[in-house]
């Protein structure tokens, strides 16, 4: 088709063609359209950025999801979710219903900001008693408005980064800390301006996608029990206590894994990607040319037939170990190639302790009948929040 500014546009859902574009032909294209107002939000960071600046942001972050970088963090993710289960069993305990889509939204902003600020974030992000990004995981329209307060929180993440980089503050390991400390081939670390939209797009970035995935989750095993109750078992056996949370525990929950990859599958957080091709790219069966903006949808993909039988059916024995080539079932939600997201195995990580810690004592029965409906925004969301009826096992 062709747009009405005259530049030509392609939808694709071609498994094949859609791999090759974000895999080997990821050089000949840059961020697609819709970007411009994520760029209003986060900055240049890595999710915005094209070119040498991503290639040199991309080479100097990376070190910091190391998986033993990673693993220094799950002492966080359990806090987070002991402070979740008091919560719940408050509200299990006066029969109150449980906003699960805002309580997960919660567990995630709180924990990816302590993953980033560590002690700071009591004392200095805290400091009114109120935290001020909360708005981010009540407020998904991201306008204007929203645009506004992001600035304005900019001046705190500066402050903080000045005393950090004056040696006061924090001295304990956090994502800040690995930021502040990474530096490019010649050996120059972040400028104030870069760290910025760098902590911004991994604030954002870091809590919406496992926000949204528990959401799904707990709705979705909540509409059928038989999952939940291996959950459970594969729970109970690898994670008996949390003395028993390491690594290799959590590795272990293979069942966990199949479910939170088949609701990636239903509900994958970022449901639309978009190119713009800067030279002429040769597809199998089209040529694109220079200047074409190419759509790309995780959620039409893993949802068509021709790919995964059943598609609507919510099965996490699709992602049960096999011989099957995983390329002839094509499962993208956290993208392909080199832009793939460095954030996917702290994700996974923590919506593992997430579920293996909370489901065994806390059962959550959906209030509302009906399926939530969808918004197609900058992410998938539910259109409304999702409540559930809490009980203590």
């Amino acid at each position: 088709m062709t747009k009405p500014n005259g530049r030509r546009a392609y939808f694709i859902n071609d498994a094949a063609e859609v791999r090759r574009i974000l895999t080997r032909r990821h050089s000949k294209y840059h961020k697609g359209p819709g970007f411009e107002r994520v760029k209003m939000l986060l900055g240049n960071g890595l999710i915005v950025s094209d070119g040498d600046v991503w290639r040199r942001s991309r080479r100097m972050i990376q070190p910091a999801f190391s998986r033993q970088n990673v693993h220094r963090l799950m002492k966080v993710m359990v806090g987070c979710c002991d402070r979740r289960a008091l919560h719940w069993a408050e509200l299990a305990a006066n029969g109150q219903t449980c906003n699960i889509t805002s309580e997960t939204s919660d567990f995630a902003l709180e924990l990816i900001l302590i993953s980033i600020f560590s002690s700071d974030y009591e004392t200095r992000i805290l400091t009114a008693g109120d935290n001020p990004f909360a708005f981010l995981s009540r407020d998904s329209t991201r306008d204007l408005s929203v645009v506004m307060k992001v600035r304005q929180l900019r001046e705190l993440l500066l402050s903080i980064i000045e005393d950090r980089r004056a040696g006061r503050g924090s001295d304990e390991f956090d994502f800040l800390s690995m930021y502040l400390q990474a530096t490019d081939k010649e050996g120059k670390p972040f400028s104030d301006a870069e760290l910025l939209d760098e902590l911004m797009t991994l604030i954002v970035a870091g809590f919406e996608t496992s926000a949204n995935t528990l959401n799904w989750v707990w709705y979705l095993i909540a509409r059928h029990p038989d999952v939940a109750d291996r959950l459970i078992v594969e729970a109970q056996q690898h994670l008996p206590n949390v003395s028993a949370l390491s690594p290799d525990s959590l590795a272990a929950m293979q069942y966990t894994q199949q479910v939170l990859e088949e609701a990636l599958r239903l509900y994958p957080p970022v449901w639309l990607f978009t190119r713009r091709s800067h030279e002429l790219d040769e597809l199998d069966d089209f040529d694109v040319e220079s200047d074409t903006d190419i759509y790309l949808s995780p959620f039409i993909l893993h949802r068509t037939g021709h790919y995964w039988p059943d598609p609507d059916q919510f099965d996490p024995d699709r992602f049960a170990p096999t011989d099957k080539p995983k390329k002839d079932r094509p499962f993208i939600p956290f993208s392909l190639g080199p832009r793939r997201c460095l954030g996917e195995y702290f994700s996974f990580l923590e919506m593992k302790v997430h579920l293996g810690l909370l489901l065994p004592r806390f059962r959550m029965d959906v209030v509302e009948a009906a399926e939530p409906e969808l918004e197609l925004s900058i992410n998938l969301r539910a259109k409304k929040d999702i409540f559930m009826k809490p009980t203590e096992r």
